[in-house]
């Protein structure tokens, strides 16, 4: 029947409705995505790693002493284990969302999230940009600001594909 919806045009969900809990090693793995996805730190994992090829290479021709060598060896080493592993604990042990169990409504112009404490909702256009990653939708507020949807939490692949839908026409992917 929902083939049959999409053959003929016709909008079979106007929204979608999931329950979610999150699970600390993917959320973990979510954060290492926000992380490396800034350009900021693009940047510098890029000048990291050139720095230390360049000492490599130096080395190697017997160029420099060991120390450069070391010093971009032991940087790169704290910047992977920066971004890599402390970020993301932090941010996990400091959210308290990430903890929580709550429900998300994705409609045409809001989103929703009730716990049992409360409720908010926020208008699509407070939103700065989304994108997808293998196993999260990352919502953006701003550059910093970002809500975490696990994929996993959707029953259908057709709430999945709605809910990318109401991202793409409500937020712009980024």
């Amino acid at each position: 029947m929902p083939q049959l919806w999409k053959q003929y045009g016709l909008q079979l969900i106007a929204h979608v409705k999931v329950e979610i809990t999150y699970n600390k090693g993917k959320v973990l793995q979510a954060l290492r995505y926000h992380f490396i996805s800034r350009r900021e730190i693009k940047l510098m994992m890029i000048l990291v790693n050139v720095f230390a090829l360049l000492a490599v290479i130096l080395y190697g021709f017997k160029l420099i002493s060991p120390l450069p060598f070391l010093m971009s060896s032991v940087l790169w080493i704290t910047m992977m284990g920066a971004f890599w592993i402390w970020l993301p604990a932090l941010i996990y042990k400091k959210s308290k969302t990430f903890r929580d169990q709550f429900n998300v409504s994705i409609e045409e112009d809001h989103f929703f999230i009730s716990t049992a404490t409360g409720q908010q909702s926020w208008a699509w256009r407070e939103f700065s940009s989304y994108y997808e990653t293998p196993g999260f939708f990352h919502l953006y507020f701003d550059s910093k600001t970002f809500f975490l949807i696990p994929k996993d939490a959707f029953a259908q692949e057709e709430m999945l594909d709605e809910a990318r839908r109401i991202f793409r026409k409500g937020i712009g992917k980024s």
